[in-house]
Formats: structure tokens, C-alpha cells, sequence
């Protein structure tokens, strides 16, 4: 893959990526009471999420990055997902929190790594959107009870790690 198609697929997938995650809070305070501790914290980091996912849509319109043509799967994917969890409670929300931010963290290191110096307006905003998923996720593992449901955090992990792959191509 050439340099400009490697830093195009970082694109795409980042931008699918924030959208899906305003997507799950979305779904997550349509079911939530608005003044609980757990939904002001989630509309807390839906707002960064949100600024996020502006950001890469900027850049996919000024690189002339063509978006994921999943983006119809992650709309209904995502909502969908943050209603399961919020039905299960405020520990299951943020435990679906914690996994994904988990695997984020992950996702935006390599493509630190990867980018190096050659795209600083990228890794920037990489770089600054990682921190702001970490303290998601360890604002979200504070929460108690986010623990008790590994096999859900397993596959929410598996799910976002199959996601990635799947929106650097399509």
C-alpha cells in the first residue's frame, strides 16, 4: 500500500470510527435518564466524540478521502449497541466504554507508529483524540460494576478490532 492509500485508509478508518462512537452514546442517552451520574458522563465524551468526528470528516473532504461505504452498517451497528448496553444498566454502558476505548488506545498507538513525522496535521489529531479516549475509558472504569460483564467486553472488543480491518478497504 502505497503512502498516500496507508494515510487514506487512517483516515477512513478514524472517521468511521468517531462516527460510530457518537453513534453508541446516542443510543446509550436515548435510553439513559439525562440527569443520572453515567448519562452526564457519556454526553460528556459524546461531545469530544463528536468534535472528533468533525475533524475527520474536514479531513476526508480536503484530502479527498473517499468514506467508508459501511457507514449505513456503523449508524444502525452503533445506536443499536449503545441501547443493548444502556438497557443492562449505566455499568453495562460504561463497560462497553472501557472495551472500546481499550482497543481505540491501541488502534491510534500503531497508527502513531505507523504515520511517524510525515503527516503532523494527522498525527496530531491522533495523538490529542488518544488522550481524550483514555481518560473516556478510565473516566468509564471507575464506574462500578463495569467488571462484571467480560464476555460482553470480549466481544465488544472482538467487534471493534473486525470493524477496523473491515473499514480500512470498503
Amino acid at each position: 500500500m502505497s503512502l498516500r492509500a496507508d494515510t487514506e485508509s487512517m483516515i477512513r478508518v478514524d472517521q468511521a470510527g468517531e462516527y460510530g462512537a457518537t453513534r453508541i452514546y446516542a443510543g446509550q442517552l436515548a435510553i439513559m435518564n439525562g440527569r443520572s451520574p453515567a448519562a452526564r458522563t457519556i454526553a460528556r465524551m459524546a461531545a469530544q466524540e463528536e468534535r472528533h468526528r468533525k475533524t475527520f470528516d474536514r479531513m476526508i473532504v480536503e484530502r479527498g478521502v473517499r468514506p467508508t461505504l459501511l457507514q449505513p452498517i456503523w449508524n444502525v451497528a452503533g445506536y443499536g449497541l449503545g441501547m443493548a448496553t444502556a438497557l443492562l444498566g449505566p455499568a453495562a454502558a460504561m463497560a462497553c466504554t472501557v472495551a472500546i476505548e481499550t482497543e481505540i488506545d491501541r488502534h491510534y498507538g500503531q497508527q502513531i507508529v505507523e504515520l511517524g513525522s510525515r503527516d503532523p496535521e494527522l498525527s496530531e489529531a491522533v495523538a490529542d483524540f488518544q488522550a481524550e479516549e483514555v481518560e473516556h475509558r478510565t473516566l468509564a472504569a471507575e464506574a462500578p460494576g463495569t467488571d462484571d460483564f467480560p464476555l460482553m467486553s470480549a466481544a465488544i472488543r472482538l467487534g471493534c478490532r473486525v470493524a477496523i480491518a473491515v473499514t480500512k478497504r470498503i
